[in-house]
């Protein structure tokens, strides 16, 4: 298991920028339901830059491309260059792991596993891609990354990512795409109560729930929503978003999102699926 160390900027807590659902392309103007997916993303790093607040790390939760384009992995390497912090990845259904590894290694973007965050965290990614199809599921050999990597830390909280909701977000259509194996993950959770939070992308819009016990939460993407609730294919009008976490040292989450202000990339709302 390939472990990065993260060392902690502050007294108090580690700030991490989720970042997620770029779907970007080789081609500049590439377009996913008539918005610019490489203008749409830079629109969130100017926002995240113009806020000026602090953070320790980038986490990006799959789908980073659209087209399977190794130029398109280097567009998402080249944004995220502006800042010095580390940037943790895993693959979405979108994603294609050769062109992936095909920027790596990168002195920001690091492939590993297992982050230790501080002296109070452990951040633990999980690869849920089927290839060639919406859907996730977790191979039993994540399975058993996931329980070694908590059984080797019970003293620190845990936050784990994976590109799939791991339960129904309300949403007929967006819900068949879901982690199939998803009673799975939670029995394995279950056996480790120093687990706070589960993190995703995948279905392009807001999520905020507690199950279980553990709160998971799912962050909109830097291009096209998702209408929340629907029981077929639906864009939503709200802009797109990113998401910052704040993990303190008793445990607690504080996280909220943020959108971009505006309709500055209005899609294709006649549109029937992607």
């Amino acid at each position: 298991m390939q472990t990065y160390t993260l060392p902690q900027q502050g007294p108090e807590k580690i700030v991490l920028l989720q970042i997620t659902d770029t779907h970007l392309f080789d081609d500049e103007s590439g377009s996913l339901l008539g918005v610019e997916t490489k203008k749409s993303f830079h629109a969130v790093l100017n926002a995240v830059d113009d806020a000026a607040r602090p953070f320790d790390a980038i986490i990006a939760t799959g789908d980073i491309s659209q087209d399977h384009s190794e130029h398109s992995y280097q567009r998402f390497a080249d944004g995220i260059a502006r800042w010095t912090q580390p940037c943790f990845w895993l693959p979405g259904n979108h994603d294609f792991q050769p062109s992936m590894r095909s920027v790596l290694p990168s002195p920001q973007i690091k492939a590993c596993e297992q982050v230790l965050a501080g002296e109070h965290w452990q951040v633990i990614l999980l690869d849920s891609q089927v290839p060639g199809v919406p859907h996730g599921a977790l191979s039993s050999n994540q399975l058993e990354m996931l329980d070694q990597a908590l059984s080797a830390h019970p003293d620190r909280h845990a936050l784990v990512l994976l590109h799939h909701h791991p339960l129904e977000a309300g949403s007929t259509w967006l819900d068949q795409h879901q982690l199939h194996n998803n009673e799975a993950l939670w029995y394995v959770l279950d056996q480790h109560p120093q687990v706070k939070a589960v993190l995703c992308g995948h279905i392009h819009q807001e999520l905020d729930r507690v199950f279980r016990d553990v709160r998971v939460l799912a962050t909109p993407s830097t291009c096209i929503q998702f209408l929340p609730d629907s029981h077929d294919f639906a864009l939503d009008q709200a802009n797109p978003g990113w998401r910052y976490l704040e993990l303190y040292a008793n445990g607690d989450i504080q996280t909220q999102v943020y959108r971009l202000d505006g309709q500055q990339f209005a899609p294709q709302f006649d549109a029937a699926g992607y």
